[in-house]
């Protein structure tokens, strides 16, 4: 597996371990102690909202570049995270580290102009001193608590371990279950641990207008639900290692539905780290060449953010994935960055607006007012309008009363393995 990290060039969670575990046994032979030090930018997700993805990427890179600068090879660089970096530094005491603390802080205060704005960063630092006898994620997690205590008191601070109250959970569980989850990942990537399932898209006619597929994961018989394992796959970017399984076995479905008789496309969900890829227009098409499916069969789903992402890769991946003859869909319309004037310069055929609005339905008029208007205008753009989490005969009923062409929900199907979903598909076509 993969120690490096692609945006930094830095290592990454796994490196990290591995070099402070070397970083251990070298303080055990020398008697000379080591430091680790944590830092967490502080508010980095006004960054990201303020600015998009790509903005906070070359945020991150600038402050790769000016941390390189200042250690200038006294330090191991290591990012754990979105905005989390590790320093591992030998032959460092406690009055040391918190000198080389200070002097970072500094170096992360000084202006990084992002657009026509000039951002003023900070970040809160946690110190841990390696002790004999610790391991080296022991080692991490007193770092780890550390910053966090650093960030409770307002951010913008150096706090070492043993200053801080009484650790709690979020510092030392929920980094043991992160590794946790990104280590069965690789396992259920190089052991058959993933599968697909699959959720019908209802068509106001009656049809089946397509079927999503679901990632889902186990291992050793135990499942690890999506909201565990998709936002670490993100974080450590195995995301795009399961996007590339999901983009083959999903075009693989939509060839055995086309050849049961089923003209019936398969909607794919597709990150932003696929999309920045270059090699992400080779693994579509390596998909669809290794499946025969139709490219017609095949359905991208992608939030609008995507769309609008400028970003040489984004775009050339679009076009690429058009020129191609696939089918392009906006999802979760309605949260985050949409915007109903976006709506004239996406190539895409599908609108999904988001549960948000249809649980809500029929009661609130306000809600139904705003998917009127949203149906309407993608219907103008020629759009087909999808419907998500219907649970309620109310609610597809208000959603088909205004316009709403197709409705997918556990109303009618929740997400099922392959196996089930041809006879589930015959059982509908007898009825």
């Amino acid at each position: 597996m993969s120690s490096i990290d692609t945006l930094t060039g830095f290592p990454n969670r796994f490196g990290c371990l591995q070099m402070a575990e070397q970083l251990s046994s070298d303080a055990v032979v020398s008697g000379q102690p080591y430091a680790i030090l944590w830092i967490d930018m502080d508010r980095f997700k006004q960054v990201n909202e303020s600015f998009g993805h790509m903005g906070g990427d070359e945020v991150i890179k600038s402050l790769a570049i000016r941390f390189r600068t200042r250690m200038g090879g006294r330090a191991e660089l290591c990012r754990m995270g979105a905005d989390e970096f590790v320093l591992l530094v030998p032959r460092c005491d406690r009055d040391q580290a918190q000198r080389l603390a200070t002097e970072l802080c500094s170096t992360i205060e000084e202006p990084i102009a992002v657009g026509n704005l000039v951002l003023h960063p900070t970040a809160s630092i946690g110190i841990a001193i390696f002790e004999l006898g610790e391991g080296s994620l022991e080692l991490l997690e007193r770092a780890d608590r550390a910053m966090l205590a650093a960030k409770t008191k307002g951010g913008q601070g150096v706090v070492c371990s043993g200053d801080e109250p009484i650790p709690g959970r979020l510092g030392v569980t929920l980094a043991r279950e992160e590794l946790a989850v990104e280590n069965s990942l690789h396992f259920a990537l190089e052991n058959g641990g993933l599968c697909l399932h699959y959720q019908p898209i209802i068509h106001a006619h009656g049809h089946i207008e397509a079927v999503e597929a679901l990632m889902r994961c186990s291992v050793n018989g135990e499942s690890i639900p999506p909201g565990k394992f998709i936002p670490v796959a993100e974080k450590t970017g195995l995301i795009i290692r399961l996007g590339e399984w999901c983009l083959l076995q999903g075009a693989m479905h939509a060839r055995r539905l086309f050849d049961a008789g089923y003209d019936t496309k398969v909607a794919i969900n597709v990150s932003r780290a696929q999309l920045i890829s270059p090699k992400f227009t080779q693994a579509l098409h390596a998909a669809l060449i290794c499946s025969n499916a139709q490219p017609g069969q095949i359905e991208l789903e992608l939030t609008e953010s995507l769309f609008m992402d400028v970003s040489d890769h984004v775009q050339r991946n679009l076009k690429n994935a058009l020129a191609a003859g696939v089918r392009l869909a906006i999802d979760d319309f309605g949260t985050g960055y949409s915007c109903l004037a976006n709506l004239k310069d996406i190539p895409a055929g599908k609108l999904k607006l988001d549960r948000a609005f249809v649980t809500v339905l029929p009661e609130d008029r306000r809600a139904l007012s705003v998917v009127r208007a949203m149906t309407q205008l993608g219907h103008e753009l020629g759009m087909t309008i999808v419907a998500e989490g219907c649970e309620r005969q109310e609610e597809i009923d208000a959603l088909l009363e205004v316009g709403v062409d197709a409705i997918q929900g556990y109303f009618y199907a929740r997400p099922m393995p392959e196996e089930q979903l041809l006879p589930w598909l015959q059982q509908r076509s007898a009825t």
